[in-house]
């Protein structure tokens, strides 16, 4: 039985602009990485297309590249482009050229194309990404033994998600890994992706929006809804991929709304337009 649309005590009237976490909202991965679409999730994306209300597709995705992202998407029916995507790789590397950064990089190998024209040589720093399965000890000791041998450490993490879901259930996230360096090293990671609010801001920056004026619709309460709330944003919950029922009960983060699904967000916001 479906739960109820708890009561929004705002107006969707305000929002101008649509940020969409991926995984878990548009569709689930499945043990093939073929991914399948989350009942409704196609036509409600169609449906915020043709309202005219702008939408960006923001994700700490770093398994793949954008190219690759997109086009699994496309086959499971979605229609965007690869500008209308935010993951972090491609904010990391602006960050590592504007600073002279030479990562050492703990990543999935599906990754590494965004890293292709970085300097890797004599690292000065390291960088996390979701490695998945090649979070080795070997690699994370390497990243340990590199961020103690520099007299100013730096880290950088993909994000700070605590776990995700695939088929075969949860699965530790990047933020795990990056807690343990944090730990070793006595070293703060810098987060690139969400819920930092400079990547927020960079993607409200391209939809020409205003934070008051745009709402974060995802499945992980603290680096969506709570990320995008702490920026000025709106944030909407939805009872798929990683939501757990206990979510409703979070200590700090109070969704605007919590929804069944992306379909019962688009509702949401287009009932009163």
């Amino acid at each position: 039985m479906a739960l109820p649309v708890k009561p929004s005590p705002w107006s969707s009237k305000s929002i101008q602009g649509v940020l969409l976490d991926i995984s878990g909202v548009l569709y689930n991965n499945t043990e093939d990485d073929v991914g399948v679409a989350i009942d409704g999730s196609v036509e409600a994306v169609e449906r915020l297309r043709k309202s005219g209300l702008p939408v960006r597709f923001c994700t700490n995705e770093t398994q793949c590249t954008r190219e690759q992202l997109v086009r699994k998407l496309s086959r499971l029916g979605f229609t965007l482009g690869v500008s209308e995507v935010f993951p972090p790789a491609p904010a990391v590397c602006q960050i590592l050229k504007e600073r002279n950064l030479r990562p050492f990089t703990v990543i999935h190998p599906s990754c590494d194309p965004e890293f292709a024209d970085i300097d890797q040589n004599d690292p000065n720093c390291v960088v996390l990404g979701d490695a998945a399965k090649y979070f080795t000890f070997e690699k994370v000791n390497k990243a340990f033994q590199t961020l103690m041998s520099l007299e100013k450490p730096v880290l950088i993490s993909m994000g700070q998600g605590k776990y995700y879901k695939e088929a075969g259930g949860l699965k530790l996230d990047v933020g795990a890994y990056m807690k343990a360096l944090e730990y070793a090293c006595d070293v703060k990671a810098e987060i690139v992706g969400k819920p930092s609010p400079s990547f927020f801001n960079a993607v409200l920056k391209d939809m020409g929006v205003d934070a008051s004026n745009a709402v974060m619709i995802g499945d992980d309460i603290v680096n969506d809804v709570g990320g995008a709330q702490a920026c000025g944003m709106k944030g909407i919950q939805v009872r798929t991929g990683k939501f757990r029922p206990s979510d409703e009960n979070h200590p700090t983060v109070k969704p605007d709304s919590y929804v069944d699904n992306l379909a019962a967000g688009v509702d949401l916001l287009l009932q009163n337009r």
